[in-house]
């Protein structure tokens, strides 16, 4: 058969997310390299992509030189899988002599020459003529060449053998030979690479990148995924992308007079407010405030919360005078309770485009909360990509009409305060809450440092939280110091929220 005049289309390979990435799939007819270190999921991958075929009605083959076709079954009923329909030949040391049968082929690699391999390779994709080829893998071929000369002229081959008949072809290799066998990808048309990664703490991480894909624009850079129950699950990077979707008019506001006042009116739809204190001042209460005002009026809030349990929020709500359990039943606010330990970067993205977009059984968010980034900062491989996924992120929602609260403690009580992380140049507003002391107590301000597009008031309040909800007080005119917890009080009879009449 002759593949010049052949029309190439997509090979999806069944893999949520990885199609995605492919921008529809694996182009049809060409042959691709899956490399990887042991466990990082290679061999998952390809029964996935061979049982897509399957449900396509495609002819798929399997030929495996690493592992028995019942270690292949074992590992497919894990995941809920039949292999039935694939037609496996095994070419791996086994105790019998040759063997004839539809589905098995046995023989001796340590006994047999690279050739005869080769042969019997070929020979079962003559019979089968299937549309889908999974080779595991192809450090035996590398062993049994024994130079690198020997290994190409055979791959090349191999790869030309296949041009011609209408296959789409998955090599997998281990990379327990060299480290990156750059031959190899200059051969191909295309390369996988699966990386597996053990952090000081906590699970697996584990990504993939496209390295190389001839005539197909595919999404760059790294894109983490899980190996589950039912197979590989990808998550690929954020595409902000520059088109407004959804966006809506009017501000985001708190039901609070006094603190819609100080924030100048509300939040636009599409901003990005980062709320900044030490810890217990208020910051998750302030957010709450605007989920539980956005909720009664039927707008959606997904809350991301790293740092409390859901109980404590609700049982924390009550006491300060919010009821949010109906809000909750009817879906209006939601919650994703994360593990930085567990949940990667790349899967927490995700589950908030996927409250964004009404894809995960609700209507679309219109307010997201962080809560917090010193946990978002946690969930992190590497420090220095916070800002850039946060930019990332935050572009995406800003693009959807989505208003997002940033949380984040800042180290100390009194005094001078220090951020894990500098991301105040990426939000639209910032809010600062503050400890101060006057008459002998604790209290707490609020401030407006920064708000892009709009005015705000310059100046610092008193706000309360107790069993009346959250209390904002008149500007702060006779103090002065506030912001650095040690005020110097400048006049006299000045109102503060416990002098007031309740």
């Amino acid at each position: 058969m002759s593949g010049r005049n052949l029309q190439v289309v997509d090979s999806q390979t069944g893999i949520t997310g990885l199609d995605e990435i492919l921008a529809g799939g694996l182009p049809a007819c060409r042959t691709y390299l899956v490399e990887g270190n042991p466990g990082a999921g290679k061999t998952t991958l390809a029964l996935q992509f061979l049982l897509e075929g399957v449900r396509q009605g495609e002819s798929c083959l399997c030929v495996t030189l690493s592992e028995s076709k019942e270690e292949l079954e074992a590992a497919a009923r894990n995941h809920g899988w039949n292999l039935d329909q694939i037609r496996i030949v095994e070419l791996v040391e086994s105790e019998e002599s040759l063997q004839t049968d539809n589905q098995l082929a046995m023989f001796q690699p340590s006994e047999l020459e690279l050739g005869a391999t080769m042969e019997a390779i070929l020979k079962a994709i003559e019979e089968a003529k299937p549309a889908r080829v999974v080779i595991d893998s192809l450090s035996d071929f590398r062993l049994l060449a024994q130079n690198s000369l020997h290994y190409r002229r055979q791959i090349l081959a191999l790869k030309q053998f296949f041009s011609g008949r209408n296959c789409t072809v998955l090599f997998l290799d281990d990379r327990t030979g060299e480290k990156s066998d750059l031959q190899l990808h200059s051969i191909v048309h295309g390369v996988l690479t699966l990386e597996q990664m053990a952090p000081e703490f906590g699970g697996d991480r584990r990504r993939l990148r496209i390295v190389k894909l001839r005539g197909r624009a595919y999404r760059g850079g790294y894109h983490d995924y899980i190996i589950e129950h039912g197979g590989l699950r990808v998550f690929p990077s954020l595409v902000a992308g520059g088109r407004q979707v959804g966006a809506a008019d009017g501000q985001l506001e708190s039901g609070i007079a006094e603190l819609d006042d100080l924030v100048g009116g509300g939040f636009e739809y599409g901003a990005s407010v980062l709320v900044a204190g030490p810890a217990g001042s208020g910051k998750s209460t302030l957010a709450l405030q605007y989920a539980f005002t956005a909720a009664k009026r039927g707008e959606r809030t997904m809350m991301i919360m790293f740092d409390e349990r859901l109980e404590t929020l609700i049982t924390r709500a009550l006491s300060i005078g919010m009821d949010i359990r109906p809000q909750i039943e009817q879906g209006l606010l939601t919650f994703k309770l994360v593990d930085p330990a567990e949940l990667s970067p790349g899967q927490l993205a995700q589950i908030i485009c996927a409250a964004a977009n009404g894809e995960d059984g609700h209507k679309p968010a219109r307010l997201m909360v962080i809560d917090s980034l010193n946990g978002y900062l946690n969930a992190m491989p590497e420090e220095r990509f916070l800002t850039l996924q946060l930019h990332d992120l935050l572009t995406y929602l800003g693009h959807r009409g989505i208003v997002t609260f940033m949380i984040i403690a800042q180290h100390g009580l009194i005094g001078q305060m220090h951020s894990p992380v500098d991301t105040t140049y990426l939000a639209d507003a910032v809010l600062l809450l503050r400890y101060f002391e006057a008459f002998g107590k604790v209290r707490q301000a609020i401030s407006v440092i920064k708000k892009r597009g709009g005015s705000h008031e310059r100046s610092i309040r008193e706000f309360r939280i107790d069993a009346q909800g959250l209390r904002i007080g008149e500007p702060l005119q006779n103090f002065r110091g506030v912001l650095q917890g040690t005020p110097e009080y400048l006049g006299d009879g000045q109102p503060l929220l416990e002098n007031r009449a309740e």
